[in-house]
């Protein structure tokens, strides 16, 4: 995607396979908004080019020749910390998915997908939203549901009280998938207000993404839950 600047989304390629990392490049580069910065072929070579090119979005192998490629999710992201990872992998484990969106990783992706989903979700990814499949998406809200409510002597409690009430309102509208300019719709306020509100958010909550912030909310029971459609 060509943003204000004309600049393109960058990608890192993470994945073990010589072919495999041919191939979504040259999917990837089928799209003229996209741009492959790097690619790295085990863990170790990993974490110094996602630091020297520093990608928006970085496609990341689950299994790495053996290694668990979710190992360096922390380092990755430390090394570059506006960049949003989507785990492809061959696993059909709804456990898995749920893991890697645990540690991180805003999306997950099966290998056999077609290749317009595989750019369909490195769009969804890099503006900060969620991919995940239908089972995969009931694991982690079943997970949240099992997690106690907060005691009065939560320290997550005094950020939450933070909040004030616009924002708590554009929390509640964000949980519930709205785009800024359907909040700012919604709330009669301006997509620059929203976004205003939504960076607020996410300073006073520790979080640096919709996801985090949706999930935040369920944990601490800022929002309700919602039941998966089968």
């Amino acid at each position: 995607m060509i943003d204000t600047v004309g600049r393109s989304i960058r990608i890192v390629i993470i994945d073990d396979h010589v072919m495999v990392r041919a191939g979504l490049r040259m999917l990837i580069e089928q799209d003229p908004r996209l741009l492959v910065v790097g690619e790295a072929g085990d863990l170790a070579m990993a974490v110094p080019l996602t630091a020297r090119t520093q990608p928006d979005v970085i496609l990341l192998d689950l299994d790495m020749a053996g290694q668990n490629g979710l190992d360096i999710l922390p380092d990755l992201q430390a090394a570059a910390t506006q960049a949003h990872v989507l785990v492809l992998t061959g696993v059909r484990d709804p456990a898995a998915h749920r893991d890697a969106v645990r540690r991180g990783a805003l999306g997950v992706l099966l290998k056999d997908h077609a290749a317009n989903i595989l750019l369909k979700a490195i769009h969804k990814v890099q503006a900060g939203e969620v991919w995940l499949d239908r089972v995969a998406m009931a694991h982690v809200l079943a997970d949240l549901r099992t997690t106690p409510a907060p005691q009065d002597s939560d320290p997550e409690q005094e950020k939450v009280t933070a909040l004030s009430d616009r924002e708590r309102e554009v929390l509640d509208l964000v949980v519930q998938g709205l785009k800024n300019r359907e909040i700012g719709d919604r709330l009669f306020i301006s997509d620059h207000t929203v976004r205003h509100h939504v960076a607020a958010i996410f300073a006073k909550l520790g979080v640096s993404s919709r996801l985090e912030l949706i999930l935040y909310a369920y944990r601490h029971h800022l929002a309700k839950t919602p039941g998966v459609l089968t």
